[in-house]
């Protein structure tokens, strides 16, 4: 090719290949800290259900409301069988007392001493009894009420009013937005590299946004399949992330030699890109292939060497 006229050497750049610390970008999702079901611990037909899926809630705000008719009967039956009790209780101590003093009189057999005592010692644990079923009445009265644990937003809702609570059988889920992390199952050559509160970049695609993050901890034990490590790392709130969501964990992988030159001395022809370059004081043409843009430089990946010099466009 026929050289253009030759430049001043003080127009060239010398082109020198630049250390790049780069980063292995791991699938990822986005997932929630703090998440509960929430289910109910009675069987129970639902009466009202307060909250639907997006709803935020706070800790200790009614959510569910199941019907209580029968317990609160229950619980009436048992708070009457502790005061009929008390009262044959108070009876029975105040016979034992009689008792107690004409024996200490000799106004009457021991036996009838051992029966006011026997009587008074069945009606004490009777009471007991009666109170600890009052007590259990109040608990599963209480159990109709389903309140929010914790602050947070509800994901979803998986019963409506009419149906039947089962205990254990999840009636809504709940997560706080406010501990999201990314969790990422990084190949073992770099996650053992990682340190707890080492701070990383992630990716999160739908959004478009690339927020900080902070390792916040590290399964110590790999999966045997992948030979990967689970990396968790916390992130900043955002209102618009969401559990779920894929991300991108950006991991640091060391570094590589780039050849980076001014973005301005590469020409752009149709889908080619060509630069040019001094030799013997001539300058040629050379097409040249690059990669991706780093501020106001770009990344020569091949058609040009360390060493070589660059001039600006003819």
């Amino acid at each position: 090719m026929k050289p253009a006229p030759a430049h001043s050497a003080d127009q060239a750049i010398t082109v020198g290949a630049t250390a790049v610390a780069v980063t292995e970008a791991v699938p990822a999702s986005v997932e929630a800290k703090q998440a509960t079901v929430i289910s109910s611990r009675i069987l129970a037909q639902i009466k009202k259900i307060h909250v639907r899926a997006g709803d935020s809630v706070r800790t200790g705000e009614l959510l569910v409301e199941l019907e209580k008719s029968d317990l609160e009967a229950k619980a009436q039956q048992a708070a009457e069988q502790v005061r009929g009790v008390s009262a044959r209780l108070r009876e029975a101590r105040q016979s034992l007392d009689r008792i107690t003093e004409l024996y200490q009189r000799k106004l009457v057999a021991r036996a009838e001493l051992d029966r006011a005592r026997a009587n008074f010692d069945s009606l004490t644990a009777e009471l007991a009894g009666a109170r600890q079923a009052g007590e259990e009445a109040e608990a599963a009265l209480a159990f109709s009420e389903i309140r929010a644990p914790i602050d947070g937003r509800v994901v979803d809702r998986f019963a409506e009013p009419g149906e039947t609570a089962s205990p254990g059988a999840k009636l809504l889920s709940l997560y706080n937005p406010l501990t999201l992390r990314v969790e990422a199952q990084v190949r073992e050559q770099l996650a053992l590299a990682l340190e707890l509160g080492q701070g990383l970049l992630v990716d999160i695609p739908s959004l478009n946004k690339t927020v900080d993050a902070v390792i916040e901890e590290r399964v110590p034990a790999a999966d045997p399949g992948s030979r990967s490590f689970l990396i968790k790392a916390r992130v900043q709130y955002d209102k618009d992330m969401l559990p779920g969501m894929y991300a991108r964990m950006l991991v640091p992988a060391g570094t590589e030699q780039q050849l980076l030159i001014p973005a301005d001395r590469v020409v752009e022809v149709g889908q080619l890109n060509l630069l040019w370059v001094l030799e013997n004081g001539q300058a040629y043409r050379r097409f040249v292939r690059v990669g991706k843009s780093l501020g106001d430089q770009v990344e020569v990946l091949a058609g040009l060497n360390p060493g070589e010099q660059v001039l600006p466009r003819q």
